[in-house]
């Protein structure tokens, strides 16, 4: 009898102590989850000094920041107050196995007016500047876009001393035209027009304050639609430390050139005299020079800014190609994870498939289209996501887009790039015309090994940086020159390729690539949310 006692005893005690271990396990093996609500309006603001319709998220212009640390999990509700079809997207967060969350017309069938959508997705092994924007029609141009701030865990060091604070600057060109009205002159065969001006956090004037021989860290964002700029601060250097996630070598530089879509973070000690100093962005490549200028005050500064803002750099092209050649990993200093950003050898790895993509600027029935390869993309009722899972034959097209330019007729299609889960591709983006191009893969960080002048032919891969080029998500393309990617695909799903100039995004400068794998397994990528929204052919579809 005593002994039955005790051994019922011992097997409480047992199934207590499992039940704890497996609670404490849970608690410490899942990731915190965040929470958000926002809902989209539109308001009148005068950002250039002329009341203006734009877009508003929680009344904010720009919208909230996001601020999260690796591996959160967020989920956020967003409310569609506006009379059109609404998305965001999260330029630059992987969406790891989850391009259902990504935020684009060919993942998501857009929220409708007076509805919501609710996100759910993971900063998962990320760290970094980012931001997210609207996705839908020509929104953009009217705001709606914000800061994503991925923190690093406690436990994992980051290669510098932490930064007393941060500064985050939302900066890019701007138009006093309603986005509708830009967006009817596009759709009319019109091109984009000059911008009005630039901001900086949705102002022509901005202030950051610190305090003396403190060191700062500076989050930088160009959100512009088609500018790419110079930044620079008077009389401070600036440590470059962070590009879309990668650690960099730690080099100083008194001006950047920063690309449409592109961020990255620098620290700036105030080691000056006490005064204010001017902090100035102008845009690059174009014969019209556009500026604003912010300010950057010493706390106990008593003394106005004055002298002459500082100057852009001499030179263009070819200044700014060397620069981009500075930006390098820091091999030996950790990401989001532990282990080193050096310890997977990309220069060793031979690609199973070589694509060279060429931008161009068609006219199509009279019509200004842009075009990739030949192609000009289409947007269709039905994202290509759903008509992938769903089976729906004739929505999209897997051999519009060659794997090479070819000079045939410029066609329109919703074409979609096959590949296959863990193929290693090497990119060439060839840009034939005169202006800077921008381009990003959603889903995916690739490294830049290499920028060149005039046609890329295969000899040029012997000037390929193999050691240290950087990842980042989205890269320039010079001038009647070309750059190299090299990517593995290792993010199952559905991933919008485009320009990040969102003119020509909208044109038809982009496509979708399909990363597949014929078994289907939840490690390789996730289920359908619940609360999917359906559209076009994929309405009555059950998941």
């Amino acid at each position: 009898m005593a002994s039955g006692k005790a051994t019922s005893l011992l097997h409480i005690l047992l199934l207590g102590s499992l039940a704890l271990l497996s609670s404490l396990v849970s608690v410490k093996g899942e990731s915190p989850y965040k929470f958000y609500t926002w809902t989209v309006t539109y308001g009148i603001i005068s950002p250039l000094g002329v009341p203006q319709q734009v877009i508003l998220i929680n009344g904010q212009f720009p919208g909230p920041k996001l601020e999260v640390v690796t591996n959160d999990n967020i989920i956020l509700n967003l409310i569609n107050k506006i009379d059109q079809p609404f998305l965001l997207t999260w330029n630059g967060i992987k969406q790891r196995k989850n391009s259902w969350q990504d935020g684009v017309l060919g993942t998501n069938c857009a929220i409708p007016p007076n509805s919501n959508f609710t996100y759910k997705f993971q900063t998962k092994d990320q760290i970094g500047t980012y931001n997210y924007f609207p996705s839908t029609a020509f929104h953009k141009a009217a705001g709606g876009f914000g800061a994503i701030n991925v923190y690093a865990r406690p436990r994992i060091p980051i290669p510098y001393p932490l930064p007393v604070s941060d500064f985050t600057l939302l900066i890019g060109d701007w138009f006093k035209s309603n986005h509708k009205t830009l967006q009817q002159r596009l759709d009319s065969g019109g091109v984009l027009p000059f911008p009005d001006g630039m901001l900086i956090n949705g102002q022509t004037q901005t202030t950051f304050t610190g305090d003396q021989g403190k060191t700062y860290m500076l989050r930088i964002s160009n959100v512009g639609l088609s500018s790419s700029f110079n930044f620079r601060i008077q009389g401070h250097t600036m440590k470059l430390v962070e590009v879309e996630g990668s650690h960099v070598i730690q080099n100083d530089y008194d001006s950047l050139d920063i690309h449409v879509g592109q961020s990255l973070s620098v620290l700036v000690t105030l080691n000056q005299p006490p005064k204010d100093y001017y902090i100035v962005a102008s845009t690059r490549f174009v014969r019209k020079k556009l500026s604003v200028t912010g300010l950057l005050r010493y706390s106990n500064s008593r003394v106005a800014a004055s002298g002459a803002p500082p100057s852009l750099p001499p030179g263009e092209l070819i200044w700014s190609m060397r620069q981009a050649r500075t930006f390098r990993w820091n091999l030996t200093a950790n990401a989001a994870r532990p282990n080193p950003q050096g310890s997977f050898h990309y220069g060793k790895i031979i690609p199973t498939k070589s694509f060279v993509f060429s931008n161009s600027a068609p006219l199509i029935n009279g019509k200004q289209r842009y075009a990739v390869n030949g192609v000009s993309y289409v947007n269709s009722e039905t994202p290509v996501k759903l008509a992938d899972h769903f089976n729906i034959a004739g929505v999209f097209s897997t051999n519009a887009i060659q794997s090479v330019p070819s000079n045939s007729r410029v066609i329109v299609a919703t074409s979609v790039v096959q590949a296959s889960l863990h193929d290693f591709l090497e990119i060439v983006f060839q840009n034939n015309e005169k202006s800077v191009q921008s381009w990003h893969l959603d889903g995916y960080d690739f490294w830049v090994v290499g920028f060149g002048s005039g046609q890329w032919t295969p000899a040029k891969r012997r000037l390929y940086n193999l050691a240290d080029a950087l990842t980042r998500h989205t890269t320039q393309v010079y001038p009647n020159a070309w750059t190299t990617i090299l990517v593995s695909l290792d993010n199952q799903g559905m991933w919008n390729m485009r320009s990040a100039k969102w003119d020509r995004q909208y044109l038809g400068q982009q496509f979708y690539l399909r990363v597949w794998d014929p078994v289907k397994s939840l490690a390789n990528e996730y289920n359908p949310p619940d609360n999917l929204l359906r559209c076009g052919k994929a309405i009555g579809r059950h998941l």
